[in-house]
């Protein structure tokens, strides 16, 4: 079986959920290829410590914009160059645009957003809001597979020298449709969606100003600053925090919430995550019931004091 990769670069480095994503494909084969689009050699080269002895770079002029229909022309030509029987991509926001792309060009089923994968290809996945999970299986000849980031722990293996092949694939004005016009960064900010640590807040702050406390605590833990439905709604915070069913599914390893009280919707975007500590001031607050560690208390009077000790 051999599985392909979907990469991504993060300065001269790899994004950690790349990390990831080699890691639990080592985990199923020992032959597997990687695939990047527009990233430095030197970024490449970190794929070695995970396991990774070749990457196969997108090379066109017209990568160095992003186009998720060009990309996912590219990687299903990579496949097929290769003979892979598997691709495997990040279920975050450029994974999740370019897999369905692939899955179409390459006749595959395709399973998003699991949480497990075994050797023999069986997928574990949440459904009904997060309240049950399911194992699913593709019997199609290529499969394709996207998974939640901060699930499957990265781990390094045996550093290999990484040989890197530059592969041009050919791309029809279809291929090229997509198009980014417009870039707007997030300049310092971590995505909840593949940050190890998170810090929430709800309707409980007031107002938007008060979110300073939600920053500043986020800011100590180097957490990404997260959002209930409520609060996007309300104009208090961009889209882009929001955590929930209709918002970003996140499992970061520390998850806190403050001010929220934890409706259905928030719960099935956060209820993976790996520790929970809830601050609200009502004691019967359905966030407690997910909660590791709760604190029954004002945002107000809790919030500086978690900051001040921290620091």
């Amino acid at each position: 079986m051999k599985i392909l990769v979907y990469l991504e670069a993060q300065g001269a480095e790899l994004k950690r959920v790349s990390y990831e994503m080699i890691t639990a494909a080592r985990n199923i084969s020992d032959d597997i290829v990687g695939v990047i689009a527009n990233a430095d050699d030197a970024a490449i080269k970190t794929a070695g410590e995970y396991g990774l002895g070749k990457v196969v770079k997108l090379d066109d002029p017209f990568f160095a914009t992003h186009s998720s229909s060009a990309v996912a022309a590219g990687v299903a030509q990579v496949a097929e160059k290769e003979a892979c029987n598997v691709a495997i991509f990040p279920a975050n926001a450029a994974g999740q645009e370019i897999a369905p792309r692939v899955s179409v060009k390459c006749k595959a089923g395709y399973i998003s957003d699991i949480i497990s994968l075994d050797k023999d290809l069986t997928a574990k996945k949440p459904v009904y809001a997060g309240k049950a999970n399911i194992n699913i299986k593709v019997d199609t000849d290529f499969k394709v597979f996207s998974l939640r980031p901060n699930v499957f722990t990265a781990s390094k293996a045996g550093a290999k020298d990484v040989s890197i092949e530059a592969f041009t694939p050919a791309l029809t004005d279809k291929d090229k449709a997509v198009k980014v016009t417009k870039l707007a960064k997030n300049e310092g900010k971590l995505d909840v969606l593949e940050a190890d640590r998170i810090v929430s807040g709800g309707r409980g702050l007031k107002e938007a100003d008060n979110f300073k406390l939600v920053e500043d605590l986020a800011g100590k833990l180097g957490a990404a600053v997260g959002a209930s439905r409520a609060v996007v709604d309300a104009g208090w915070r961009p889209h882009s925090e929001q955590v929930g069913q209709t918002g970003k599914t996140v499992s970061p390893s520390l998850y806190v919430a403050c001010a929220i009280s934890g409706a259905v919707q928030h719960l099935a975007g956060m209820s993976g995550s790996k520790v929970i500590v809830a601050v609200n001031k009502d004691k019967d607050a359905p966030i407690f019931k997910v909660a590791d560690y709760g604190i029954v208390g004002d945002v107000f009077d809790v919030l500086p004091k978690l900051t001040e000790k921290i620091g």
